[in-house]
């Protein structure tokens, strides 16, 4: 028999149809970082029924100071398989799947086309698949919140929703934005981010690498504060829709 009893919290907040709305939810999480891990657990928490989570990397020692799978006991294990196990003791009755893969091009696409999802969180911090990824949800239907750089800042009252094109103070919102109107997209994406201007000392460019050009220094909090912003996104589209 299934216990809902977990649940009591929640439905005392939004009723029982809101409840069940979230229960017959699908959710695609794309990137289990120090954002899209703690979106995760939040959607899993508020009860959503059917979950797909995407990550090919697995926990570093420098993953420690921000992201929930990171643990001097899960060093070395990767960090999709560590969530499963999170949201599995959380919620025993979540439909889970589990992609342990760097995905891009093609396997992007086949990823969203998967399942009916009724929402997608892009919580990739690498441009070129962020970028794809939110062109083809988009040309999908699918809805999408996608998490800009919470890095390089301390001030969570300064972290904001919008949609893409209406945010600023970040550089790697700028680069998207950029992209995506080269590719004729000009609205219609959900995102969070932050008004607070980065510190640039935290900054360190490596430009050797194409995706990633720089190192940023992140506080422990900030990743957790726009994972959450995702998942409330989410939720609240899902029970007022």
């Amino acid at each position: 028999m299934t216990d809902y009893s977990w649940q009591s919290r929640t439905e005392l907040h939004t009723g029982s149809e809101g409840v069940e709305r979230l229960r017959n939810a699908e959710v695609l999480v794309i990137g289990l970082g120090g954002v899209g891990a703690m979106a995760s657990e939040m959607l899993c928490r508020a009860g959503i029924g059917k979950m797909t989570i995407v990550d090919g990397d697995i926990v570093m020692p420098t993953n420690r100071n921000r992201q929930i799978p990171a643990l001097t006991s899960t060093e070395g294990k990767p960090k999709a398989e560590v969530m499963a196990q999170r949201l599995k003791d959380i919620n025993p009755d979540i439909e889970l799947t589990v992609i342990y893969e760097y995905v891009t091009d093609q396997r992007m696409i086949d990823i969203l086309s998967s399942r009916p999802f009724d929402y997608v969180v892009d919580a990739i911090d690498t441009l070129s698949p962020k970028i794809y990824l939110i062109i083809h949800a988009v040309e999908l239907g699918l809805k999408v919140v996608s998490s800009m750089g919470s890095g390089a800042r301390f001030d969570p009252e300064s972290v904001r929703i919008a949609d893409i094109f209406d945010t600023f103070q970040c550089a790697f919102a700028y680069d998207i934005r950029k992209r995506l109107r080269h590719l004729g997209f000009t609205k219609g994406v959900k995102a969070v981010f932050t008004a607070e201007p980065a510190k640039k000392s935290s900054i360190v460019h490596n430009e050797d690498e194409r995706n990633k050009k720089s190192l940023i220094g992140t506080i422990s909090y900030m990743p957790s504060v726009f994972g959450c912003f995702c998942a409330s996104v989410v939720i609240r589209d899902i029970l007022e829709n």
